[in-house]
């Protein structure tokens, strides 16, 4: 077995703010291996980007502050650290494509100019040399008349357009771990549909791992081969995509999948959204965060964290259903059903 690219462990985020301290990301594990796709799933504020943000030393600090945990790539310890083996971790041996390529590109700086930049500045290219690559990068990405464009604004550029020249930018260094925000979040249909197939074209052919931080469930069956479930700041459910997306052991998953839209004609007039709301996290629950939401819950539910239980080969959720003794450890899940 050979050691995973990136290992995540017990990591934890917080904020200060006027109303208290938010638990934002509550002992996260993950791993990446080199070559692969590991999505993180998860609806709005339940910790996804913070927690690759506080990995890459992008988190405000105040308010911000990563009060345990590890992430080592390639073995070596990252949190805190901008350099490992004398190499920049930012930019160089971690990429990242953020989920707004407007507001995250200089409006008064070339798109050239700004993809050229990394190059300057990780990689020792003269200005000519960094130039010329950035052609050969946005060409790479497959925009057309790429030295004219090389030389224009942000805003002569279309949506999809910006998010070619994120992942260009993102890829300059070739860095071996790529992390991509929602990069599809504010495109349309047929765009996301390019923006995925780019993505998987260059880390065919490039090998580099891919961290891909998403709500739709739809990406994750194209892109991914293993998946982690996020839910107030934990990961409740992880393993491969075939495993998460048939054999789903958390009622969180679950209720995901379900509130997707269907092909099924007979279930397309019927929106089943999940029941209630995420928890405060300026406070969280005692027990399991998702209980009250849960059709399933259980007296412990309320009063214990459940840990992460071995549901299958590298298949875990963090439910109490799948306790080994659990009296209610059901075959399959489903959405209904209620135990005391």
């Amino acid at each position: 077995m050979t050691s995973p690219l990136l290992e995540v462990s017990n990591l934890h985020v917080e904020f200060d703010t006027y109303g208290g301290t938010v638990k934002a990301v509550r002992g996260v594990d993950f791993h990446v291996d080199a070559g692969k796709t590991l999505a993180i799933v998860g609806e709005s504020g339940c910790g996804k980007s913070v927690t690759v943000q506080a990995m890459m030393g992008l988190i405000p600090m105040p308010p911000g502050r990563i009060t345990q945990g590890s992430a080592r790539l390639r073995g070596q310890e990252i949190l805190g650290r901008s350099t490992v083996d004398g190499r920049e971790v930012r930019g160089a041996q971690i990429g990242m494509i953020f989920q707004d390529p407007m507001s995250s590109l200089n409006p008064t700086m070339s798109i050239g100019d700004q993809i050229a930049e990394p190059l300057l500045v990780h990689r020792g290219y003269s200005a000519a040399q960094a130039r010329a690559r950035a052609v050969e990068l946005l060409e790479m990405v497959r925009i057309p008349e790429a030295a004219r464009r090389a030389k224009q604004y942000p805003f002569e550029f279309s949506g999809g357009m910006l998010q070619r020249a994120m992942i260009a930018m993102a890829i300059s260094c070739k860095p071996t771990l790529l992390i991509a925000d929602e990069p599809t979040t504010a495109l349309d249909v047929t765009i996301q549909a390019q923006i995925l197939d780019l993505l998987r074209d260059l880390q065919n052919e490039t090998g580099m791992a891919l961290i891909l931080i998403t709500h739709d469930l739809g990406v994750v069956a194209r892109m991914a081969d293993e998946v982690a479930v996020m839910y107030a700041g934990r990961i409740v459910e992880s393993g491969s995509v075939e495993d998460v997306f048939y054999r789903s052991s958390h009622p969180y998953t679950v209720g995901l999948k379900a509130a997707m839209p269907s092909n099924d004609p007979q279930q397309q007039h019927e929106l089943r959204p999940i029941e209630g709301s995420p928890p405060d996290l300026f406070s969280p629950p005692v027990g399991c965060a998702y209980a009250a939401r849960c059709p399933h819950s259980m007296g412990i539910c309320q009063q214990r964290p459940a840990q992460l239980f071995p549901v299958g080969d590298a298949h875990y959720a963090r439910c109490w259903l799948q306790h080994p003794e659990s009296p209610h450890r059901p075959a399959e899940l489903s959405l209904g059903g209620h135990h005391e």
